[in-house]
């Protein structure tokens, strides 16, 4: 009878040792493995937590997502965002996101957290040019390009943003060099002296957030120096209130030595303004009448000036004196004395 009772006395100290050893190495999870996020970080995507690896056996996990700024810090609990899944919205594009996951059993609970994903982009397409852009303007110093339309034709999700970069590149549009850097404004430029000699381009870059593209124009002409001012218009160009004006004459011989030798005489014409007037005609007259023969009227030419030949009779006497001239200028079309014709007394000496 008495070895019975120790029996049984050794087998219930064995329990509750049994019991106290299983007592003692129970505990609560321990993460030995972060939580991580599956899915396309997109916004409208839908995401997944994933637990990461646990000790203690859990019995149930607990979520809760939080939104970051766009380095991964600053980051604040999403109101109602406790489900394993969560579906990104427009509210995280930029933003990044993480998520804390708690592992409980009977012995107590545990958190650990994940790291934040890549930045939420919006759902969509990045630019992607569909029509080059172009200038516009004349390749000459002093001139103003313009980059048509202001970029050009582009797909993509909108709002698409868009700068610009001028460029100067050698003649056959190579080995370019930036002036002018990604300028949201800068859609044209005036030409200057440093563009002559070279021609340009211009680099326009779309972006949105869901990345950028560029394209580049077709390089300008050479850009040219300036045209020189007109010096000379044509005399259809001439009307009122403007008029012809006979401002210059030269004779040849000067003076009158001969009668047997034909004066050369020129005269130039021009309009008010002061430029040399071409395709005016010039009518000269010798006088005392039939001392010269009358020559017919004459054009001027590209400068302005008009040349008549007039051949002295025997009419003109050879004595210290003068031959004057009436010159006549005139439009074609007009009428002798009227319109924007002009008349002028010169004269020769005779010797």
């Amino acid at each position: 009878m008495r070895l019975i009772r120790i029996l049984v006395s050794l087998a219930l100290a064995g329990g509750v040792a049994a019991a106290v050893g299983s007592a003692a190495t129970a505990s609560a999870p321990t993460n030995t493995g972060l939580p991580s996020i599956g899915g396309t970080m997109r916004d409208g995507q839908l995401l997944t937590a994933h637990n990461g690896a646990w000790t203690g056996s859990p019995t149930s996990f607990a979520y809760d997502w939080q939104r970051c700024d766009d380095q991964g810090g600053g980051c604040t609990a999403i109101a109602g965002a406790t489900s394993k899944d969560y579906t990104a919205s427009s509210a995280d594009v930029g933003h990044r996101l993480r998520v804390q996951v708690t592992a409980s059993n009977a012995d107590g609970n545990g958190s650990a957290t994940s790291r934040p994903t890549d930045v939420i982009r919006a759902t969509g397409a990045a630019p992607a040019n569909t029509r080059p852009p172009s200038l516009s303007g004349a390749a000459q110093q002093g001139a103003t390009l313009r980059v048509d339309r202001g970029r050009g034709r582009w797909s993509g999700t909108t709002p698409i943003k868009y700068d610009y970069t001028w460029q100067r590149c050698d003649t056959s549009g190579n080995n370019c060099i930036t002036f002018i850097a990604h300028d949201a404004g800068a859609v044209s430029y005036t030409l200057g002296v440093a563009d002559v000699g070279h021609t340009m381009r211009v680099e326009v870059q779309a972006t949105n957030t869901h990345g950028s593209s560029y394209v580049y124009t077709r390089p300008t002409a050479v850009v040219t120096a300036p045209t020189p001012p007109a010096t000379s218009i044509a005399v259809a160009r001439v009307s009122l209130p403007d008029r012809l004006v006979i401002d210059r004459v030269s004779f040849s011989p000067n003076p009158v030595r001969s009668r047997n030798t034909p004066i050369v005489a020129r005269f130039h014409v021009a309009d008010t303004n002061g430029l040399s007037v071409q395709g005016a005609l010039v009518f000269a007259l010798g006088l005392p009448y039939g001392w010269t023969y009358n020559p017919p009227e004459q054009p001027t030419d590209g400068s302005g000036w008009a040349t008549i030949t007039i051949q002295p009779t025997r009419n003109m006497p050879l004595v210290r004196g003068d031959l004057v001239l009436f010159v006549r200028a005139r439009k074609p079309g007009d009428s002798l004395l009227a319109g924007v014709s002009t008349r002028r007394l010169v004269q020769e000496g005779i010797r």
